[in-house]
């Protein structure tokens, strides 16, 4: 069924049980015609997002994972931070041999 069928049939749906609640529910004439189009319009736009996530969900996309440049980047990346954490450990012992110093002068 293509996607427009599905919209007109669900709107056309929509109306006829919107036009019976409101027999069951309206008091006034007024009543009867706001209540068929909140329920039409309800069925309408609902009949839209059933269509947008059957299409989202249905279609397959060939997708091709990049294993091979995803590894390579990955690499990269833990090299950095292995460079990074050598960084920061020499750092760190540098200013706990300062500190270590200046307690030692303080003495």
């Amino acid at each position: 069924m293509r996607s427009e069928n599905f919209v007109y049939f669900f709107t056309v749906w929509g109306f006829f049980v919107g036009f019976i609640v409101s027999i069951f529910k309206s008091d006034a004439p007024e009543e009867l015609i706001y209540y068929t189009l909140f329920v039409t319009i309800f069925f309408y736009l609902f009949s839209h997002l059933i269509v947008a996530f059957y299409f989202r969900t249905s279609t397959q996309k060939i997708y091709l994972f990049p294993k091979e440049s995803h590894e390579s980047k990955l690499d990269h990346y833990v090299l950095e931070i292995i460079k990074r954490e050598k960084l920061v450990d020499s750092i760190g012992s540098e200013l706990a041999k300062e500190i270590k110093e200046s307690r030692e002068l303080d003495r």
